[in-house]
């Protein structure tokens, strides 16, 4: 709806078309006009000889002034309608990639904005999740993708960009996987929580191909994350994750959901827990695990869940052990 609502700060194809199409017409109507000036200094050229060059210079001026003024302003420069219709073409060329919506700065802004107020009205709505992670996460993106190049395994997806969906991961093996095997532990996930990994929409907003990938590498491995860190769907899950995300990522999304999502916890109790037990296990494995981002999971399927874990420098939480 932001979208809809925002395309009418744009001037659209078709209202271009028009307003060249009405410049066209008023040159017509100057040239006429000049015609008919030509035509009265003409007819009067025995009563006014003596001011004819006048009326011919002053005519003259005021037609190319005038079409100066709509046609050599740097407005428009159109020499055949037909132009403006391979104009609506060269449009397209801002497509960088499926899916992806061209945005100004400003329309940006707006969705930035609307969907962060949806966000934090309600958590559970995954398309304005989104589309506020990737109207505010350029820089974050380009941090992260960094840091992919940095390492061997996050360069190869990088230059492979593996997808995590139905139709690119044989849920049926993974589900046919040993128990404690980390394929096996994400199915189990997925289906304890009722979760498909086609829920995760593709990018749109974001105005890189590369970092497009980046961030749908993001979106689609969130749920391993959930895995790996033992972490529920519930409120406290989620918020313990972002807050894991927040630090190594850095992406303005996950802040505002470790920041604003403890508003939603009803309870005292529930606070007290995310405050004493979740937050700094959270910040504790953050800050000493490897970047999660880097881990080609496709190729980890059959390795040992608490092996990768271990691997990954991972701590085990547990809710009766203080962290603080």
């Amino acid at each position: 709806m932001f979208l809809v609502t925002m395309s009418g700060f744009i001037l659209k194809p078709s209202t271009m078309r028009q307003l060249c199409f009405q410049c066209i017409a008023a040159r017509h109507c100057i040239g006429n006009t000049r015609s008919f000036a030509q035509q009265n200094v003409t007819s009067h050229r025995r009563l006014c000889s003596s001011t004819k060059s006048d009326a011919e210079n002053q005519t003259k001026h005021d037609t190319e002034t005038a079409e100066s003024l709509l046609f050599n302003a740097g407005a428009f420069d159109i020499k055949d309608p037909q132009e403006f219709t391979d104009s609506e073409h060269s449009s397209e060329e801002e497509i960088l990639y499926k899916d992806h919506i061209p945005t100004t700065l400003f329309q940006k802004s707006l969705l930035a904005v609307g969907s962060a107020c949806m966000s934090l009205y309600d958590p559970y709505r995954a398309d304005m999740i989104a589309t506020l992670g990737e109207t505010t996460g350029p820089f974050a993106l380009r941090n992260i993708q960094q840091k992919m190049l940095a390492d061997p395994e996050g360069r190869q997806i990088l230059q492979e960009q593996p997808r995590i969906n139905s139709s690119t991961v044989d849920m049926k093996y993974l589900a046919e996987l040993p128990k404690g095997t980390f394929g096996r532990e994400y199915i189990d996930f997925m289906t304890r929580n009722n979760i498909t990994a086609d829920s995760r929409t593709n990018v749109q907003f974001v105005d890189d191909p590369k970092l497009s990938y980046v961030m749908q590498r993001y979106r689609e491995v969130h749920d391993l994350h959930h895995t790996l860190l033992g972490m529920p769907t519930t409120m406290l899950g989620e918020i313990a994750v972002k807050w894991f995300e927040m630090i190594q990522t850095g992406l303005p999304m996950c802040a505002l959901g470790a920041v604003f999502g403890p508003l939603r916890l009803r309870s005292a109790s529930k606070y007290e827990k995310l405050v004493r037990m979740y937050l700094p296990w959270a910040i504790r494995n953050a800050t000493s695990a490897r970047f999660l981002l880097n881990v080609y999971y496709e190729k980890r399927w059959e390795q040992s869940y608490e092996e990768l874990r271990q691997e990954l420098g991972l701590i085990t939480f547990d809710e009766k052990k203080p962290y603080l």
